[in-house]
């Protein structure tokens, strides 16, 4: 783009037989964005049910914990051991593939009468819900590279969505059918989408000819990292926002049900209700990207992420001071969270799906880090301090962003550059197989 060459996403891919032949419409990546908001949430279905399921299977208070840090181990696994397996192999299958097994996964859970056997099926359920990142590498394979932005913003407004809205669903259905019709709703709902993406995706999705064995696949992932300054410091930045976001939707439930509020759990889960008006700055986001803005949008995005803990400082006393920090704080992270993803995406499309794995593990770190440390700072200091916290977590983005935004200007143009020599006959991708005709 002239005068802001830091966000070109638009390298030159090899020809796609399967790409060219399909037509991304606008109605398959909403159903893209619907696939990946349901399977994610199944990832945060428990949190509101974790006192019901644990008084239902008789277990101790430890032991219930465990099963929302299993599930999360399970999705932490999911991205580095499964989710690149989508550069080796046909992603339409992979998809079905794994969402035929989180069905069988969902039915273990619904179908518990032990503690053991609720928390293989929720570890196995976590593993799998990682089907969420394989469905936002295929989108972005299939979007025109000038349009990607705007594809990749759409699906992760249906992820944000998912993410926001599960603790509020689950908690409703719980109240009228209890926890275990939680799960057999999800398994329904995964099953349909298994077949209707089996139905609608491209029988060839667009994926090397030549393949990686599975110990090359998960090295080059490591080595992509310790190659792409670009993707590092995208992964800091995912971490570091949503650590800020995880230390809000971990504790705000916390001072909710004290006074003067005294909300019950239902209430409380509806507010997600309000975190997904905050969603539409996926779309927004993506389309700034497409026109070569992302570095204008992090550090604008960060700066409102900084600003959003000021209003929630006031949380006990003014609910509207709550209801504008969570609107502004969840629009900053999503108009971060696709610039990264849109932006990392074009260092390599052949390999993607080790690019957006790899990325996600940070946002997985980052989450867990603002989860264990909110809570455990409203226990021993209060809300202010849980704010403060999350005001330093988003400090820290910024400062990476106004330490780094010019040394890090040229970076998508070089990773253009290799990209396109890549392509040509004298050298293969970095990390990825040579082309044998298909991408």
């Amino acid at each position: 783009m002239p005068g802001n060459c830091e966000a070109v996403t638009r390298p030159a891919e090899a020809p796609s037989g399967a790409g060219s032949a399909f037509v991304l419409s606008r109605r398959v990546v909403i159903l893209f964005a619907v696939a990946c908001g349901a399977a994610v949430a199944n990832v945060y279905f428990s949190q509101p049910l974790l006192v019901t399921m644990g008084h239902d299977l008789g277990m101790s208070p430890a032991l219930v914990g465990s099963v929302v840090t299993l599930t999360h181990a399970g999705y932490g696994l999911g991205l580095f051991f499964l989710v690149p397996l989508g550069d080796v192999a046909d992603r339409r299958r992979l998809v079905v593939a794994q969402l035929l097994l989180l069905v069988a996964a969902l039915a273990v859970v619904a179908v518990a009468r032990t503690a053991a056997m609720l928390l293989v099926g929720m570890a196995a359920t976590g593993l799998l819900a990682v089907v969420t990142q394989t469905l936002v590498a295929f989108a972005a394979s299939l979007a025109p590279p000038a349009g990607r932005g705007r594809v990749v913003g759409l699906v992760t407004s249906g992820v944000v969505s998912g993410i926001l809205l599960a603790r509020t669903a689950s908690g409703l259905m719980a109240d009228l059918a209890g926890w275990r019709s939680v799960y057999l709703a999800s398994a329904c709902l995964t099953a349909l989408l298994a077949l209707v993406l089996h139905r609608v995706l491209p029988r060839h999705s667009p994926v090397p000819a030549a393949t990686l064995r599975y110990g090359q696949l998960l090295r080059s992932t490591v080595t992509l990292f310790a190659r792409e300054r670009l993707l590092r410091l995208r992964a800091l930045f995912g971490l570091l926002v949503f650590a800020a976001f995880s230390t809000l939707w971990s504790s705000v439930a916390l001072p909710l049900s004290e006074a003067p509020y005294s909300w019950s759990h239902s209430a409380i889960g509806a507010l997600g209700l309000i975190g997904v008006a905050g969603a539409s700055a996926a779309t927004v986001a993506g389309r700034l990207n497409d026109r070569g803005l992302s570095r204008r949008t992090t550090g604008i995005a960060l700066a409102l992420l900084t600003a959003s803990w000021l209003p929630l400082t006031f949380t006990r006393g003014s609910l509207w001071a709550l209801v504008v920090g969570v609107i502004v704080l969840d629009l900053a992270v999503q108009a971060v969270h696709v610039t990264n993803q849109t932006l990392i995406y074009a260092l390599h499309p052949d390999a993607g799906s080790r690019l957006i794995g790899g990325y996600m593990v940070f946002y997985s770190l980052g989450s867990a880090t603002g989860a264990l440390a909110s809570t455990s700072l409203y226990a021993a200091a209060g809300w202010g301090a849980v704010c403060v916290l999350g005001a330093t977590f988003s400090c820290l983005g910024l400062v990476l962003w106004a330490f780094t935004r010019h040394g890090g200007a040229a970076e998508p143009l070089r990773a253009r550059a290799r990209h396109e020599a890549a392509l040509g006959p004298a050298a293969p991708p970095v990390c990825a197989p040579p082309h044998t005709g298909g991408r």
